[in-house]
């Protein structure tokens, strides 16, 4: 039986750049960086005082202004990332009763929820009692709930759930939701991940397991993936989303069609709890899987938007299993990394990456790899685009993201061509 063809047709971001996708890849190809000092919150006692925060967000009317108020930032992102993806898709209001809901499934999920909520909800347990809790704190903090209350809002009734795999988690749900679409269950699927990490118990939380970078003195050069005097990643936040639809579904009512999905892959480091694999074997089964998913060659890939979060060990075993997969062919290869301006949006970064990748796609422009100063040599002759932006027809790409524990994803995206 001919296998279905999924199409990419709708995108919505929320990110350190704004809300908007045009806007926001305009940004990553002029090579700015989002990363600010955090005023979220006093952090002058930690030995990381900056992030990829958003400033000033507003959720406008995709979210009532009462429950905008209640949710976690982690819920508003989601729902605010969803209902641009529809937007970008065509499906306005009015066109979203045309829809059979029934075969509409929202599949967004975050590697930490509701992390602000359960901040504040401990804060209140240990100073003014179990009494104080607000009803509302178990739903805003557990992970399905901005997919669930995005499903509400919008009556879609089909596959709706969350997967949690830290970094992974975006690349996860968007694999799973095309999975549901080839097995015949949803014509039409919101997907990706949702991401509010930005708080004291998050930040201090990474900063205790020596995650993070602290270079305070200049935070815009903190994200320096693949250099040598990389020191930790920096933490981001955010929300990227996708609409995915059977082609037959998308040609039927005029959907604009930004990419084709090709397929996917996951698989399992089974090695540290934050380590990756030195060899990168993991990940080289992942990308592997993906390849044989997409029923593809591994010469049609022609670009990588690389995990690449600025950590000494990680950096270095994502380059080793892209050789280990590509070999001689590795130099056609262009391989770039979106953190070096936005920082690690951790559940979300699959998601925001995914948008940046087909964008790439769209525009034929690539986004250099900022605050790349010293390669390691390990890298030779592949080009990560250092400090400029650059042209660059796609074949097929390959978007990378893993998470602790490891876990990894892989998935394939290409320009449609009828």
């Amino acid at each position: 039986m001919k296998r279905k063809r999924i199409v990419v047709t709708g995108m919505g971001v929320v990110s350190c750049f704004g809300n908007d996708v045009d806007a926001f890849y305009n940004q990553l190809l002029a090579g700015k960086s989002g990363i600010v000092p955090i005023e979220e919150f006093p952090c002058q006692e930690y030995p990381t005082r900056f992030a990829g925060a958003i400033r000033n967000f507003d959720t406008g009317e995709y979210l009532d202004k009462k429950q905008a108020r209640r949710v976690d930032p982690f819920i508003r992102y989601t729902a605010v990332a969803g209902k641009k993806a529809l937007e970008s898709g065509n499906l306005p209001k009015d066109a979203l009763e045309k829809l059979d809901k029934k075969r509409c499934g929202v599949l967004i999920g975050s590697g930490m929820g509701g992390m602000n909520v359960f901040y504040d909800g401990t804060e209140t347990l240990l100073t003014k009692g179990f009494k104080r809790i607000t009803p509302f704190f178990v739903p805003y903090i557990i992970t399905n709930m901005g997919g669930a209350l995005l499903a509400i809002d919008l009556g879609f009734m089909g596959p709706n759930y969350s997967i949690s795999t830290a970094c992974a988690t975006a690349n996860y749900c968007i694999h799973a939701a095309a999975q549901h679409i080839l097995r015949g269950e949803a014509d039409l699927m919101l997907c990706g991940g949702s991401e509010s990490p930005i708080n004291p118990i998050g930040v201090a939380g990474f900063v205790a397991c020596k995650a993070l970078s602290e270079r305070n003195e200049d935070p815009t050069k903190a994200s320096r993936p693949w250099d040598k005097n990389r020191d930790g990643f920096v933490i981001g936040e955010g929300a990227g989303v996708l609409m995915l639809e059977t082609l037959e579904h998308a040609l039927e009512r005029g959907a604009p069609i930004y990419a084709e999905y090709l397929g996917g892959g996951i698989s399992c480091d089974a090695h540290h709890m934050t380590d990756p694999r030195d060899d990168g074997l993991g990940v080289s089964l992942c990308i592997e899987s993906a390849i044989a998913e997409a029923g593809i060659s591994k010469e049609d890939i022609n670009y990588i938007n690389a995990h690449a979060t600025s950590t000494l060990a990680g950096d270095l075993c994502e380059v080793r299993a892209i050789r280990k997969v590509f070999g001689p062919h590795v130099s056609n290869i262009k391989i770039n990394a979106t953190k070096s301006m936005v920082g690690h949006c951790l559940g979300a970064a699959g998601g925001i990456e995914a948008i940046a990748t087909i964008k790439a796609i769209e525009t034929g422009m690539l986004h250099p790899t900022i605050n790349l100063d010293e390669p390691e040599e390990e890298l030779g002759d592949i080009d990560v685009i250092p400090h400029v932006a650059k042209p660059h027809k796609i074949n097929v790409a390959l978007s990378n993201s893993f998470g602790f524990g490891g876990h990894n994803s892989s998935l394939l995206f290409a320009p449609y061509r009828p």
